[in-house]
């Protein structure tokens, strides 16, 4: 790790060089840790039930409180990284974590895995968030461009190994042995950490700001373009989170596959949405407006989960059409997310950083919400929770599209 020896954006911010390669693997483990928590233990949801005497169901729970405080952290980290530095945040984050993990190894209930994992969400969204921060604090242009790339990169690869390590871990011991993942890659932030100094420039207007942080968060539901752009995000991401959940239960616990085939089967899921970002880039190129490239999206995803309901409610109970599925709503997020991501910010720029943190915040409930609605409704059986959630978000989806983006963008292209 070398040390930085120029000025970055007027001031000396790390120890590590950041052009080197272990400045860039301290970014991505960063972005994964968040979303490692959330596919790794997948496979480990039935085992952990059996273990505790709960359902499937109930332990099923342990995915939506994780994203409940994950998102509720992102509100508070975002403005107080900006008042006090990243490098506060992540220690604290990582340090919560550990403590987290390991209560979660240690478990001796539900209602204590659920408390652990509420906390272990509420620690890793502080370094999911500092990533982003560093990079736009020490890059500019093209520089941040592909930094940011790299972060983007970690954040799709994780969820294509994440359920696969899971399942070797569940294999070599027990679903416990699943929460040392987290437990280490913390302790190893946490040591990492001692190389970093402070990437923010830190503004000492900003501790007497505490009212223009509330007047910001006010002004972001004010704006119908913003808030359409942020629900439809949102709702579109409980279309995606209906199957994280209802996959593993069914997949494993109804049709008995291996964690093994599990995992691979939710890699293929991962890699769909770095294809749908990959299209969404090629749809663009030739000439497919955003507002095109959604509508295909969310056509698209709502097609595929209109069919599943069929299908179930026919009596299918085969893993090929769910797996299609699947894929089919992962690559159609692709689609969609990258617009109504960007489109979010389009109309007050001058706080991206709070409108980001909004947005992931809302995202975060949409998920959490999916994810308890399908535990709730599992029969033990069927993929028809999923299906059924599935197809009411990406209805929802639709609905805020067409109720409350495309009324507000005529407003704004009549100004």
């Amino acid at each position: 790790m070398a040390p930085a020896s120029t000025l970055i954006n007027g001031h000396m911010a790390v120890r590590i060089n950041p052009n080197s390669f272990a400045f860039t693997l301290l970014l991505g483990l960063l972005a994964s840790l968040p979303t490692f928590g959330i596919d790794m233990i997948l496979p480990s949801l039935s085992a952990a039930a059996a273990d505790l005497g709960a359902t499937s169901a109930d332990v099923g729970l342990a995915m939506s409180v994780y994203l409940m405080a994950m998102g509720t952290s992102l509100l508070v980290y975002g403005p107080i990284s900006d008042r006090c530095g990243r490098k506060p945040i992540i220690l604290f984050g990582c340090a919560l974590v550990v403590a987290a993990s390991l209560g979660c190894l240690l478990s001796s209930s539900l209602s204590q895995l659920l408390f652990f994992r509420a906390l272990q969400g509420a620690g890793a969204s502080a370094t999911g968030i500092a990533a982003v921060a560093i990079v736009n604090d020490l890059f500019e242009g093209e520089a941040a461009a592909a930094k940011m790339a790299n972060v983007v990169l970690a954040i799709y690869i994780v969820p294509m190994i994440a359920p696969i390590v899971g399942a070797v871990l569940l294999a070599l011991g027990s679903w416990r042995t699943v929460y040392l993942v987290p437990l280490a890659a913390g302790l190893v932030l946490l040591v990492a950490m001692s190389a970093f100094s402070e990437s923010a420039a830190i503004d000492p207007n900003l501790k007497r700001g505490r009212a223009t942080i509330l007047q910001n968060y006010r002004r972001v539901p004010r704006h119908p373009l913003c808030v359409g752009y942020i629900l439809c995000n949102a709702a579109a991401a409980g279309a995606v989170f209906a199957y994280v959940t209802g996959s593993s239960l069914f997949l494993i616990n109804a049709l008995r596959l291996s964690p093994y085939q599990y995992g691979v089967i939710f890699a293929a899921s991962s890699l769909s949405v770095m294809l749908g970002t990959h299209f969404n880039r090629i749809l663009g190129r030739s000439g497919l407006s955003p507002a095109q490239v959604i509508v295909t999206g969310l056509a698209l995803s709502t097609f595929l989960a209109t069919s599943l309901v069929v299908v179930m409610l026919a009596g299918d109970t085969s893993a090929v059409v769910v797996v299609i599925v699947i894929v089919g709503v992962a690559l159609s997020f692709g689609l969609i997310s990258p617009h109504t991501t960007s489109e979010a910010v389009r109309p007050m720029p001058e706080i991206v950083g709070t409108i980001s943190a909004a947005r992931a915040f809302v995202q975060m409930i949409g998920a959490a919400l999916s994810s308890a609605m399908v535990a709730a409704l599992f029969d033990g059986h069927s993929a028809f929770s999923m299906a059924a959630v599935m197809l009411g978000f990406c209805l929802l989806a639709f609905a805020i599209y067409v109720g409350l983006v495309l009324p507000a963008e005529h407003v704004v292209e009549a100004a």
